[in-house]
């Protein structure tokens, strides 16, 4: 928001007829600073009243002073112009939901959907999972947060992650018949990587004339522990379909053993009765 005229006073009231969702700016500075309404009250040295009133769009006109006190604790800043410091603030995810009783969800946390007891381990309701609906003894809500800080640090870090990673090929420095994949993050930081060489294949292998006589085999697909679970394998692997595609090789080979098999398996490998497990995909033709 830019004032025409001169700033306003600090002990002066907010004029009433501008067009500021002061309420709404408070839910995206309270969920990018990850504080809850007493949090911020606190911080900013005013009631808890007056926080939940501002953001509930109740009547009352707040003084500049307290909207400052409340834009400051919450991260913003003001520009000498009465101008807000918050153009990078992203927009609310959940800011239109409501709960069964018609209330908003706290601003600062992540709101899930809960369609069943197993969407959400752990709570009070989980252990209805062997029950069948009509027998639970009250209805699971339809959504749901977890008030757990360092949870909900890391599902955001996670999330920010899957965001920003990015997959490129490595290229020289390689032997002719070797790929390799790496998957990284903006600042060079190394999260995940794949390699694969080609071979030839034996003549037995060989379905039909004409068909290539190399096949790609997987040495090994690695994603650092804490950002596992965020499709980083899958992408890798994407590129190596891909470039298989690109070539006209049809068959990859693998040789792995516990959650690799389920990996490979979920990427379109067959898997072969022997321990480790051998895996074959194959492509169209």
């Amino acid at each position: 928001m830019t004032r025409q005229s001169e700033p306003p006073r600090l002990d002066e009231p907010l004029d009433s007829d501008r067009p500021l969702d002061l309420g709404g700016l408070l839910r995206r500075l309270r969920r990018r600073a990850d504080l809850s309404q007493r949090e911020l009250a606190l911080r900013a040295g005013v009631p808890k009243s007056t926080v939940s009133r501002i953001e509930a769009g109740r009547p009352g006109n707040p003084r500049f002073r307290t909207v400052e006190r409340l834009v400051l604790a919450a991260g913003g800043t003001f520009g000498l112009g009465g101008t807000f410091g918050l153009d990078d603030l992203p927009a609310h995810p959940h800011e239109h939901r409501r709960d069964e009783g018609g209330r908003r969800y706290p601003a600062h946390l992540d709101v899930r959907d809960v369609h069943g007891p197993k969407d959400w381990p752990g709570a009070w309701w989980a252990h209805w999972y062997n029950l069948p609906p009509e027998q639970w003894p009250l209805r699971v809500p339809e959504a749901t947060f977890d008030l757990c800080r360092e949870r909900r640090d890391r599902r955001r870090w996670r999330e920010e992650i899957r965001r920003r990673v990015r997959v490129r090929a490595v290229t020289g420095a390689l032997p002719p018949d070797a790929w390799q994949w790496v998957a990284e993050l903006p600042d060079g930081e190394l999260i995940g990587e794949l390699r694969a060489h080609l071979r030839g294949r034996h003549p037995v292998e060989l379905g039909c004339p004409g068909e290539p006589d190399q096949e790609v085999v997987l040495d090994g697909v690695v994603v650092v522990a804490p950002c596992r679970g965020l499709g980083i394998g899958r992408l890798l692997f994407a590129e190596l379909v891909a470039e298989m595609d690109r070539v006209g090789i049809r068959v990859a080979r693998a040789v792995t053993e516990f959650d690799g098999v389920e990996f490979l398996v979920r990427c379109g490998f067959l898997p072969e009765a022997s321990r480790p497990v051998r895996l074959s995909l194959h492509r169209p033709g």
